[in-house]
């Protein structure tokens, strides 16, 4: 007669594997875009780090004085960080 069910000893339990990811590709997917969208800063956001109005914002981009904007389908502004901080380094004085 073959061993029971009731005999039948328990697996140990596995070791995680460090190599693999514990989310799953969707989870994956909207991290990315969270770090994405962190990487591109709004008006707002432009304002209190340049600590100007909102009205100094839009007067700069209308006279192509400000930096490189990205217009979203809905119609929002955002500006990457990269060239907000490159637009900041080409006005940097001399001094």
């Amino acid at each position: 007669m073959g061993p029971s069910a009731t005999s039948r000893q328990a697996r140990p339990p596995r070791a995680p594997n460090p190599f693999r990811s514990r989310h799953t590709r969707k989870e994956r997917a909207a991290m990315a875009t969270v770090t994405r969208l962190r990487a591109m800063l709004t008006v707002p956001e432009v304002c209190a780090e340049l600590q100007i109005s909102r009205s100094t914002f839009y007067d700069w981009r209308q006279k192509g004085r400000g930096p490189r904007c990205i217009t979203l389908p809905n119609g929002s502004l955002r500006v990457r960080r990269t060239d907000l901080e490159s637009w900041l380094s080409t006005r940097e004085d001399a001094a």
